[in-house]
């Protein structure tokens, strides 16, 4: 029995009484208050994953193309001719929902400097953003600062945003989700890794001055927001991209010398989770002087030092007889640095400050916090409205279609996307809103790199098993709508308090959700990032079950790049893959019949294996002009965004749709079921498509055509269900949020 002295939790600290007692057990004696601090951040959810990593190793995470995977600052994945590709997703959900402006930015700097960490050039930004309703000032508010702050930082850095999503739902009013992503290329010979291996190696801190403001940031992260977070502004990151721009070219250059051995960013835990993390990857220990880093304010004390999160910070292993070479380059680019210290034999991390030795204790010690077996249980209310009634289906489906059309989870994204630059540095092949993923070309190899990133809420709060797998099988589908071959993947997982049974439940179901799919169609799992706490404290209320899928994808030959709109009229139009009455968790249901009931749908690996082989295959031959997977707001809308996308019309036969068990038109064009593409093909090439589909499984039929006429059409035997022309879509899909944004200040 551990003795209640023992179990004692110090003042300030959030540890529980079983860590703090393990703490002290292992140490052998009482950690003084930097210490505890220290502890204190490396044991918090987001620092160590202590809820998650019982449930996350079960996804596989090796492949022919996986070079690093999960527990860097990066995965990464082989692209062949000497290239890879380097990827991380991280959430800054906490910081923006209480500041969303520097929330959003600082989000991007982080995430930059992990690609950076790694030794590759970082090309590409991604966000997959969250938000409660538009209806909502507070939301809008929220929506346009979160945007504005990604904009202003990645614009600056020189790194252009090119791919994304957004959904609304009133269980994110209180707590946004800002999920962000990088992307990176590098040569194979170039791969660096966050370790200290060398004992002698010297300790370098370069970039940005070190402050006051994100101390405890990622504790912060790790509880949830009540009507006290405006007090935890503090804890959230100023960011300088300006000093992110010369810190990019400054390391990669530094990287180049080859005298360094090991770098690692300064985000969540500050020098603390920098300098441990790095030990105890590497078996050895590190001695540091903190009264050489270099600081903006004033007499700050041991604690803050070791704790800030000041932005733009990077921590560097240098071979002794490169140091000045090393430190050379951060002068040429007006780098601040600070010489802190050196790698040692054994394993403590040991810092002094002002004559004292302020911290020494095992960096394995504190880098690897204990895990927590949580209980999971299924929420009774979820069996009830999977079993709910179907509501009835409204008279007029084309004013239900438009209507959905311009609703807020469907409707275009161009307004955010034009805030972004999505061109600089000349990569960029696929633009944002031109194809279910953007395409990035390898400038020295004819190939190219696509990527994509994709959520379904809805579903997962109805299903987070088949949720979770379908948005995962979603993601690999849009790459194959580009003509890429899918590589791998990382995950951001968005949860509420994990100490609640219930949503402990909705993330394990998730994650095995996850597995399914990922061990089914053989894309590994390569690194992620979980945040748990994402619930408002009054009302108990928690964000939908939101893990976000960031998936590459590499395409071997240029010619295979496949965009969504229609390219010719008399082309003909395929549906790929079954459609079903799974209508739970579809934006129909919820936005025109205001229904949040039903069996969402079922994720199937032998489907979307078919699905996914058909439509390479067909792409690879030359046969497909145009690709789309159905998706949110089903057939009817995936036409719709193809035909205003190509601005050209088309004719479709609903009859001819492949489908099982439908009952009602509705059904027919607004399921959600997944496994599903559309192909605009050349008439002469039906038959070769239709054959790749039998010969992979998959139910394919030419359901339609492409037609120079701006009329869309949907019939059914022989009358029009849907009938208006290509004006009344482009207004239904293209002004609805710029409205909804109007009177709102910038």
């Amino acid at each position: 029995m551990v003795s209640s002295k023992l179990r004692k939790v110090p003042e300030g600290v959030s540890l529980t009484s079983k860590e703090v007692a393990w703490i002290r057990r292992k140490l052998g004696r009482e950690p003084n208050p930097v210490e505890w601090g220290m502890f204190d951040i490396m044991y918090s959810e987001h620092c160590s994953y202590k809820s998650s990593r019982p449930v996350l190793k079960i996804l596989p995470s090796k492949g022919p193309r996986v070079i690093v995977g999960p527990g860097y600052d990066s995965g990464i994945v082989d692209l062949g001719d000497g290239y890879v590709a380097a990827f991380k997703v991280e959430s800054h959900n906490h910081p923006s929902a209480i500041e969303p402006y520097n929330g959003a930015a600082t989000g991007i700097g982080g995430i930059v400097r992990d690609i950076l960490c790694v030794g590759a050039r970082p090309v590409a930004l991604l966000d997959s953003l969250r938000f409660g309703s538009l209806q909502s000032p507070h939301s809008r508010w929220l929506f346009r600062y979160v945007v504005k702050g990604i904009a202003d930082y990645g614009n600056c850095i020189g790194v252009p945003t090119v791919a994304g999503e957004v959904e609304f739902d009133r269980s994110f009013e209180k707590n946004c989700l800002v999920n962000v992503a990088c992307v990176g290329i590098a040569k194979k010979e170039d791969i660096i890794l966050a370790e200290f291996k060398h004992p002698g190696d010297i300790i370098v801190l370069v970039g940005g001055s070190t402050g006051r403001d994100g101390i405890h940031g990622v504790t912060f992260a790790s509880k949830t927001l009540s009507e006290e977070s405006e007090a935890d502004r503090p804890a959230v990151q100023i960011g300088d991209p300006f000093m992110k721009k010369l810190l990019i070219e400054a390391v990669l250059e530094a990287l180049k010398t080859g005298f360094v051995s090991g770098v690692k960013d300064l985000g969540g835990g500050g020098l603390t989770c920098a300098t441990s993390e790095m030990s105890a990857k590497g078996g050895v220990g590190v001695e540091i002087n903190l009264d050489r880093v270099h600081v903006r304010e004033a007499e700050m004390n041991a604690y803050e030092l070791m704790l800030s999160e000041s932005q733009e910070r990077m921590l560097f292993a240098v071979k002794p007889e490169g140091l000045k070479t090393v430190l050379e380059v951060f002068e040429k680019y007006e780098i601040p640095y600070s010489v802190l210290g050196k790698v040692v034999e054994g394993g403590l991390l040991k810092a002094d400050f002002k004559g004292e030795t302020v911290v020494n204790v095992p960096a394995e010690l504190v880098a690897r916090a204990p895990v927590i077996r949580r209980k999971a249980r299924k929420p009774p209310a979820v069996q009830e409205k999977l079993k709910a009634s179907k509501p009835s289906q409204p008279e007029n489906l084309q004013k239900a279609f438009l209507e959905l059309l311009s609703s807020q989870n469907i409707a275009s994204r161009e307004w955010v996307y034009r805030q972004y630059d999505h061109e600089v540095g000349v990569r960029t092949v696929v633009k944002p809103g031109d194809g279910d993923a953007a395409v990035l070309r390898l400038i020295d190899v004819p190939k190219a790199v696509a990527v994509t990133f994709d959520a379904n809420s809805r579903h997962s709060a109805l299903d987070p098993f088949n949720g979770h797998a379908g948005a995962l099988a979603e993601a690999a589908r849009n790459l194959v709508c580009v003509g890429a071959e899918p590589l791998a993947y990382t995950d951001c997982c968005n949860f509420g308090n994990p100490e609640k049974p219930e949503v402990f439940w909705q993330f394990k179901q998730g994650i095995e959700g996850l597995a399914l799919m990922s061990k089914g169609l053989k894309i590994p799992c390569v690194g992620g990032n979980v945040s748990f706490y994402n619930e408002d404290e009054e009302t108990g209320l928690a964000v939908k079950p939101t893990t976000t899928i960031v998936m590459v994808g590499l395409i071997e030959k240029l010619d295979h790049i496949t965009s969504m709109g229609l390219k010719e009229a008399g082309d003909a139009l395929i549906m790929v893959g079954t459609t079903l009455p799974e209508m739970g968790g579809s934006e129909y249901y919820h936005e025109i019949l205001k229904f949040d009931g039903g069996e969402p749908p079922k994720a199937s690996v032998r489907k979307e294996k078919a699905t996914i082989k058909t439509v390479l295959k067909a792409i690879r031959k030359g046969f497909v002009k145009a690709a789309h997977d159905c998706s949110k707001g089903g057939l009817a809308a995936a036409l719709a965004v193809m035909a205003v996308k190509g601005k050209l019309g088309l004719n479709v036969n609903l009859e001819r749709i492949p489908s099982l068990k439908i009952g009602r038109l509705d059904e027919l064009l607004f399921s959600e079921s997944y496994a599903r593409v559309l192909l605009e093909v050349p008439k002469r090439k039906v038959e070769r498509v239709l054959k790749i589909a039998s010969k992979n499984g998959a139910s394919a039929s030419q359901i339609g055509e492409v037609s120079d006429r701006e009329a869309f059409t949907l019939k059914f035997k022989g009358k029009p269900v849907v009938d208006c022309s290509l004006s009344e879509l482009e207004e239904a899909w293209l002004t609805p949020l710029p409205k909804a944004l109007e009177g709102t200040p910038a």
